[in-house]
């Protein structure tokens, strides 16, 4: 396989990941944290990054926007919910440095 293929294809991985978890709004990002090790905010900083290796300027929001598809501060208004005790102190054991 040639890389632009590869590029391709990883793109059309990316783009199905981005759009499954923007449909799964009923996911919680600290769900996804608790049995993944990454959410929704992990990807769009990894987003934000890959532009920065490029020499590309991206704000955390505009990043954000990308992988939620609408303002963070939108998202959360309309899909987050308050995490059970449980779900919490899981998060807090397992914390990850991000």
């Amino acid at each position: 396989m040639d890389d632009a293929t590869r590029t391709e294809l990883e793109a059309a991985a990316f783009r199905r990941l981005r759009d499954h978890l923007r449909e799964r709004t009923d996911v919680q990002n600290i769900d996804l944290m608790n049995l993944a090790g990454f959410c929704r905010n992990c990807l769009s900083r990894w987003y934000q990054e890959a532009a920065a290796e490029r020499g590309l300027e991206m704000t955390k929001d505009e990043g954000r926007e990308i992988v939620y598809g609408m303002p963070y501060d939108d998202w959360r208004a309309q899909h987050q919910t308050e995490a059970a005790p449980d779900t919490q102190a899981a998060f807090e054991k397992s914390r990850p440095e991000h």
